[in-house]
């Protein structure tokens, strides 16, 4: 019997359009021992569309699906949404609560590493390096000098829970930090405030291989703009260099952390995750557990450094969710 997959993707916030993106190459490529069904989550509906777009109502209670009187169940759930529902913890717990497997990692990893504060505060004490950082919440009184003593010029001001650099300025002068801090809370009511790091940035894609931990080839990000912004990110405006140009002891440095911090939070599924090198050393920016999907996307460009196929990239994820 094929296995029903639903792949889910949309969702609640910003990015839902890339989400879309993803959501699709997933269908395109998942290998045809599955019947896969393109699910939308959105807040107004969540429904099932079919191949001429005509849309299904999903029953929430049991996450099913009637098409010609009969109800559709799944065996699996892709998750493809980036940002709320589908990273941030809701999804992994609804579907774990109905006991249908998904392909991202459980509710707890992902809500703390789409909370970036609390994602860095939890491996601190493990000797993972992050940036000099400064927290506020909405309401809370602001004070400059005291922002600009902790993390100095140039910041980073983000929305502690947004991706796709939602909600992020670089901060170069005092007067501008205020403004930086009023287009954060737009995305979200805390924020994280962070030191810029002057160094390579890479992105390192670590996920559940064959029941194995595995990095994958390091990419690199050249930024022409400012620093890696959405542009940057979806609009071709940096350079995505993989395998990245790092001397041996920089590579081996940061595949060492990558592999450690998937292990201290107890990962699964996808992960990709942030890095600049500051003094030769690895500091971690950020998690993500649901990486873009997009063959542009830095995770698949990664698999495919490795050797391995979108196919057989999408195709273990959910051999390993069915486990």
């Amino acid at each position: 019997m094929k296995k029903n997959i639903a792949i889910i993707m949309g969702g609640y916030s910003s990015e839902y359009q890339i989400s879309l993106k993803s959501g699709n190459v997933v269908f395109e490529t998942l290998d045809s021992k599955y019947n896969a069904y393109r699910v939308h989550i959105f807040k107004d509906k969540w429904v099932y569309v079919d191949s001429n777009d005509t849309e299904f109502p999903i029953d929430k209670n049991n996450f099913s699906v009637k098409l010609n009187n009969k109800t559709i169940k799944f065996d699996c759930v892709f998750n493809a949404i980036h940002g709320s529902p589908g990273e941030d913890g809701f999804m992994q717990a609804y579907f774990e609560l109905l006991g249908i497997p998904h392909t991202s990692c459980p509710m707890y990893q992902a809500s703390v590493t789409f909370n970036k504060r609390d994602c860095l505060s939890i491996l601190k004490p493990y000797g993972i390096k992050t940036a000099e950082s400064y927290y506020l919440n909405l309401g809370d009184v602001i004070n400059e000098t005291s922002i600009i003593e902790k993390v100095g010029l140039p910041c980073f001001v983000k929305a502690n829970k947004a991706g796709s650099s939602f909600g992020v300025t670089k901060v170069h002068k005092k007067e501008d930090l205020q403004n930086a801090i009023d287009v954060a809370f737009k995305e979200d009511d805390e924020i994280i405030i962070e030191s810029f790091l002057d160094g390579t940035e890479v992105s390192v894609g670590v996920i559940t291989y064959k029941g194995e931990t595995k990095v994958l080839p390091i990419t690199e990000i050249v930024s022409e703009n400012d620093f890696f912004d959405y542009e940057a990110k979806y609009l071709g405006k940096s350079q995505e260099i993989t395998p990245a140009r790092l001397t041996k002891e920089q590579e081996t440095k940061v595949n060492k952390v990558a592999k450690d911090v998937y292990e201290i939070l107890k990962m699964t599924g996808f992960s990709r995750s942030e890095y600049i090198f500051k003094d030769g050393e690895p500091h971690l920016l950020e998690v993500n557990t649901v990486p873009g999907l997009t063959k542009e996307s830095i995770l698949p460009q990664q698999a495919k450094a490795a050797g391995i196929t979108l196919e057989k990239l999408f195709d273990n994820a959910i051999t390993e969710a069915l486990k």
